[in-house]
């Protein structure tokens, strides 16, 4: 049987695995009796990469059939400062998995520019994870977090996803909110407003965020990035094509 590296964010952790990208969307999602259940999002990794000091050999030998022949579906590798230790080139494919196992396969691509002049909202995934209102861009807010800008050291790595504001976006105080499903709303507001007043990029929305997010409010995608390689996307397609070519997906990410 096949083994698989597979690097999540939500938790951060690199997992081992003998369950194809499909099947492991269903374990890790649905999961079992011992096994909390909930949204996921991981990136499957080349499972020849190697760095010392990361044991991912040791974690592919434990990686073997049990005794009755079913395949070993995950041993954790590690789960502390993973994100930072993989490269961009290492990683292919990012999964966006529902609640009920089922997985969108995303390819990724680089981000040469993606600003506007509009608000921002994001969630930062790994290893950080507030939630951020901005007036930067992605790539802006990207080299924020890098510390390549505003004064301050910055991550050696970050995954963020940035979600949709609708009107808010250019009409905080009085936009309408619409279907948006986020908590507090008037905080969210009175946040997206300060930036308008306030010669600051970027304010914290919610420190305690979780890393869950609704996946029908994802703007462009999600990003990852480190100082060395860059900013890439593994952009979501449009409303329509996800109706269209991946309904099943769309359907039970909206229940």
């Amino acid at each position: 049987m096949q083994q698989h590296l597979y690097l999540s964010l939500i938790p951060e952790a690199l997992i081992a695995s003998m369950l194809g990208p499909e099947d492991f969307s269903a374990y890790y999602a649905v999961g079992t009796q011992s096994k909390t259940q909930g949204q996921a999002a991981f990136i499957e990794i080349d499972p020849s990469y190697r760095l010392e000091g990361l044991p991912i050999a040791e974690g592919l030998k434990r990686c073997v059939p049990h005794k009755d022949g079913a395949p070993k579906r995950s041993v954790y590798i590690s789960v502390y400062r993973v994100l930072e230790r993989i490269p961009v080139s290492a990683m292919g494919k990012l999964y966006l998995v529902s609640r009920d196992g089922r997985a969108l396969a995303l390819d990724r691509k680089a981000v040469t520019s993606t600003e506007d002049s509009h608000l921002h909202f994001y969630h930062e995934l790994a290893p950080t994870k507030p939630a951020v209102v901005s007036t930067l861009g992605p790539l802006q807010f990207f080299e924020l977090l890098m510390g390549r800008s505003g004064g301050f050291e910055g991550l050696p790595a970050i995954a963020f996803v940035e979600l949709g504001l609708g009107e808010l976006a250019t009409d905080p105080e009085n936009g309408s909110i619409g279907d948006l499903p986020y908590e507090n709303m008037e905080h969210l507001r009175h946040c997206l407003s300060q930036l308008k007043s306030k010669e600051v990029a970027s304010k914290i929305y919610d420190r305690s965020n979780a890393g869950i997010f609704p996946y029908r409010t994802v703007k462009n995608g999600i990003f990852v990035g480190n100082n060395k390689e860059g900013l890439s996307i593994y952009a979501l397609p449009s409303r329509a094509e996800l109706k269209e070519k991946h309904y099943d997906w769309w359907r039970s990410a909206n229940l």
